[in-house]
């Protein structure tokens, strides 16, 4: 009984960390800022699924005159992050 649960307990925590890696956020939870991220899917041009540097993904939304649709996936791009919106950004 013991090695079993030792070794389910050890299987546990070697998937924990691939687990955190791939952790989606809420962009209004991002705080205010500038930040280098990729593209990984362009849903519409409004909305654009990134990877952050941390590991987190997050759906951002553009607002104002900035518009997703003529950028691609596997891109990075800096963008300014204002209470969760997107109002510019620029292709690296």
């Amino acid at each position: 009984m013991r090695r079993t649960l030792a070794t389910g307990l050890l299987a546990t925590l070697t998937f924990i960390p691939a687990f955190a890696c791939a952790a989606t956020i809420d962009a209004s939870l991002i705080p205010d800022g500038t930040y280098v991220v990729k593209v990984e899917k362009i849903e519409d041009p409004q909305h654009a699924t990134v990877l952050m540097d941390n590991g987190a993904e997050t759906t951002l939304t553009a607002t104002g005159s900035a518009d997703f649709s003529k950028i691609r996936a596997n891109i990075t791009i800096k963008v300014s992050v204002i209470k969760g919106k997107v109002p510019v950004f620029a292709v690296q």
